[in-house]
C-alpha cells in the first residue's frame, strides 16, 4: 500500500462528481485522489500551491548564496567611491 500524504481523500468518482465540494471540505489542505484506493495525484488549493512555489525559489536562492559565498576568494575588491 502507497502511502497517503494528506488527510483527506477522495476517489476519482467523487471529483468528478464535484470538485468544489472536496475542496471546501478540506478546508484548505491537499486531497489525495485516489484510483482504486491507490494515490495517483494531489489537489492542491491555489494558495498551498503558490505558497510551496516560493519555498522552492527561496530554497534555490539559498543554494546560490552558499555557492557564491564558497566563491569569495575569486572576488576582486572594488572602491565604490572609484567608480
Amino acid at each position: 500500500m502507497e502511502q497517503v500524504l494528506s488527510s483527506y481523500s477522495a476517489s476519482i468518482s467523487e471529483l468528478k462528481k464535484n470538485p468544489t465540494a472536496l475542496l471546501k471540505e478540506s478546508e484548505g489542505e491537499a486531497i489525495t485522489i485516489l484510483n482504486h484506493n491507490i494515490p495517483t495525484a494531489y489537489l492542491v488549493p491555489a494558495e498551498a500551491y503558490e505558497m510551496l512555489l516560493n519555498r522552492l525559489d527561496d530554497a534555490e536562492l539559498t543554494r546560490i548564496v552558499i555557492e557564491r559565498q564558497n566563491e569569495r576568494s575569486e572576488a576582486v575588491e572594488v572602491d565604490i567611491d572609484n567608480v
